[in-house]
């Protein structure tokens, strides 16, 4: 099971600034990335075999996830932030649904080994 929860933003005339981890959690990630989609970009279409992962996605966006009960859509709307702590096990799938680039912020429990990743591909949105 997924946790799932919006991430609060703080904005003024320049933009916005949110915490993607905080404390504790922190300490126990191995892998950070971010990432730039363009519009109508999809991003994971995998699950990880040992890693927890933790997605911060700014909307809008379409996070797809495959859970016991079949697949679920959370839809994250525009000028909201959320976080999702994905365990392994669980495909996920990220489509930007907006007219500009949206940004997504990836931890994971697992440090990014090229020759041996612990993803598995597994299409929930077909690009």
């Amino acid at each position: 099971m997924i946790k799932e929860e919006i991430v609060n933003r703080f904005s003024d005339p320049r933009g916005f600034v949110f915490e993607p981890v905080g404390g504790e959690p922190l300490a126990y990630q191995r892998n950070t990335h971010v990432v730039v989609s363009r519009p109508g970009a999809v991003r994971g279409n995998h699950y990880h075999v040992r890693g927890t992962e933790t997605l911060v996605v700014c909307g809008p966006a379409l996070v797809r996830i495959r859970e016991d009960e079949g697949a679920r859509d959370i839809s994250i709307p525009a000028d909201t932030t959320c976080r999702l702590i994905i365990p392994p096990g669980v495909a996920h799938a990220i489509q930007n649904t907006g007219e500009t680039d949206n940004l997504l912020v990836a931890f994971n429990t697992e440090p990014h080994d090229p020759d041996q990743p612990d993803l598995v591909q597994e299409i929930l949105i077909p690009v």
